[in-house]
């Protein structure tokens, strides 16, 4: 019979915490550099985050990356790809839900108390 390991490993479920640790390193530079970087790609002008800004962080990715070379402490820099993000929207949507007259008489109702 083989003979097995007494070491236990713990299962993998998501990102290890050096893992997390470099996400949120190199989340805080990219804030950095956006904030004082002056991007050509006017998308990238906009307050909100929208699909077009997206499309715009991709096409400044190498930029970016550049720049994040320098300025975090990592052997190696990351590539850089940015997605949409549409739990924003979901969220919004339903604070939009939540804010109906109809909604917030039925959930203080459900609460026992009166719309005042």
């Amino acid at each position: 019979m083989p003979r097995r390991s007494t070491k236990s490993r713990p299962a993998r479920s998501g990102a290890s915490q050096r893992q997390l640790r470099a996400g949120e390193l190199v989340r805080h530079a990219l804030v950095d550099i956006l904030r004082h970087e002056s991007l050509a790609d006017q998308a990238l002008n906009s307050v909100s985050v929208t699909e077009a800004v997206v499309a715009g962080l991709n096409r400044a990715a190498k930029f970016l990356r550049g720049h994040l070379g320098r300025v975090i402490e990592m052997r190696f820099t990351p590539s850089l790809k940015f997605v949409h993000d549409s739990s924003f929207g979901a969220a919004a949507h339903m604070a939009h839900l939540l804010d109906d007259p109809r909604v917030r008489r039925d959930i203080l109702a459900a609460d026992g108390r009166e719309d005042g």
